[in-house]
């Protein structure tokens, strides 16, 4: 086949109706090259009957549907846990999708989506989350955008709650316009 970007034309097997392949059609990529016809944008698959630990990381989307222990930090990809996964992991991605088991500490810097079909153990932290009638989680939840206030929380200085607790009866301490109830 000739490309009018290279110049250069390239073969391809000629097909005929009277010809034989002993490689399906269907089943043949894009080049001509014997290999299953998969996406550029297909996610990467961990199948069922696949066990792994230790710590995944990349910058494609994953399907996970076995078992994974360890660490996954996918910072500007997607990551599925299927239907028959068992997922024990902290877990840093950009978007997180769970449809089957998951336990451990889920950050997702655009949003986490829990099917119906998931069971959650664990805190979760995201911009956006979408929890399913029928979904079974037991954890913390935190959603939505991080203030500069909670920034500063993060990197080792007291928040707000923090020097509320801290006050006793009678002290008058309120920072930012905040005031603390019972102090007159």
């Amino acid at each position: 086949m000739w490309r009018k970007e290279d110049g250069n034309p390239q073969t391809s097997p000629d097909v005929s109706p009277n010809s034989r392949s002993s490689t399906p059609v269907g089943n043949v990529g894009a080049q001509g090259s014997g290999v299953p016809g998969v996406s550029s944008k297909a996610p990467a698959c961990v199948s069922q009957g696949i066990k792994i630990k230790g710590e995944l990381t990349g910058s494609e989307d994953l399907f996970v549907d076995g078992s994974v222990e360890g660490k996954i930090t996918l910072s500007s990809s997607t990551l599925t846990v299927g239907p028959n996964a068992m997922v024990k992991a902290d877990i840093d991605a950009r978007e997180v999708v769970v449809r089957g088991r998951a336990e451990g500490k889920f950050t997702a810097t655009e949003r986490v989506q829990i099917w119906h079909t998931a069971r959650v153990l664990g805190d979760i932290k995201a911009e956006r989350i979408s929890i399913e009638e029928g979904a079974e989680l037991h954890g913390r939840l935190e959603a939505g955008k991080a203030s500069a206030s909670d920034a500063f929380a993060h990197q080792g200085k007291k928040s707000e709650a923090d020097k509320i607790k801290g006050t006793h009866a009678g002290d008058e301490k309120s920072s930012s316009g905040a005031t603390i109830a019972g102090a007159d």
